[in-house]
């Protein structure tokens, strides 16, 4: 009588032996510290400009000529902010850039939430054909339309005023639609219809319901406005022609010219422009994650 012994890789048709939980363990914690070198390293990569900007604003006009570079400065030139403060009319270039960005932000979320509320939770007989004609001006190149938006300006008069960088975000954006729209698709019908029985009018509900409910997704859209409007170059170079109503982006290149050799002031000047960025990231940072991953696919 023969008696046949069931071994691990006999059961599964002669694959090989099932690895044990120890070696499982092992290999989940090295793929885990692989991922997470990998992240640091990656991590350490893109700080390493900022960290050079950094260092390099805080150096003297004689460390910065020291071949090689020093790591580290030698003395902390915290003057040089000020200094770079005072080169240019930082306050009022601030200023403007602040109240366009402002004014962008605001009229982004707007327009573009009402349109993909109206895309989304709102039933009606060819939405879907629009939105795709919608989303298919993203697909025009900026050039073609530079020339006629310019002379559309130009004809209402709007050259050399903030007009023509502000009302653009109020007039909607077809890929910051297509993010609202796809975030709002995930809201269940449910709140909404409970909304509408108890009498709540759409504009109601948008304001009220809809809106709570996608704060990552709109907060994604206002970080990508603000760092747009914040960073535009080309928009204030074409409209603006007073030097009292130039952006910061226009006055950081204005500096540059003037001020080429002295690079510490000109990282100590691009880390104040830089700062309300990044602070802005930090605080939304939360939102903007979400809104991005959950509203990616639907």
């Amino acid at each position: 009588m023969t008696t046949q012994t069931d071994t691990p890789g006999a059961r599964l048709g002669g694959a090989g032996p099932v690895m044990s939980a120890r070696e499982r363990t092992w290999r989940t914690l090295g793929d885990r510290i692989g991922v997470r070198v990998f992240l640091v390293a990656m991590s350490v990569l893109f700080l390493l400009p900022i960290y050079w900007m950094i260092i390099t604003s805080l150096k003297s006009n004689e460390e910065l000529g020291i071949t090689p570079a020093t790591l580290f400065p030698q003395v902390l030139h915290w003057d040089n902010y000020v200094e770079a403060f005072k080169a240019f009319p930082f306050a009022t270039y601030f200023g403007n850039s602040l109240l366009i960005t402002v004014l962008s932000v605001i009229g982004s979320i707007v327009s573009n939430l009402i349109v993909a509320y109206g895309f989304s939770c709102l039933e009606w007989r060819g939405r879907d054909k629009l939105f795709y004609i919608v989303l298919a001006t993203l697909f025009i190149p900026f050039p073609i339309a530079l020339i006629p938006t310019f002379d559309l300006f130009a004809w209402l008069h709007w050259i050399n005023t903030l007009l023509p960088l502000v009302v653009p975000n109020f007039l909607g954006s077809a890929f910051f639609i297509f993010l609202l729209r796809q975030f709002l698709l995930q809201i269940p019908r449910e709140h909404l219809d409970a909304a509408r029985i108890d009498g709540a009018s759409e504009a109601r509900i948008l304001w009220q319901v809809v809106f709570p409910m996608a704060r990552p997704a709109v907060a994604a859209v206002a970080i990508f406005t603000a760092v747009g409007a914040w960073n535009d170059f080309l928009g204030p170079l074409l409209y603006l022609q007073d030097e009292a109503k130039q952006t910061l982006a226009i006055g950081i290149q204005a500096f540059r010219s003037t001020h080429d050799v002295q690079f510490n002031l000109l990282m100590a000047a691009s880390l104040m422009i830089l700062a309300p960025l990044v602070i802005l990231f930090f605080a939304a940072q939360k939102y903007f994650i979400r809104g991005i991953t959950l509203g990616s696919f639907k």
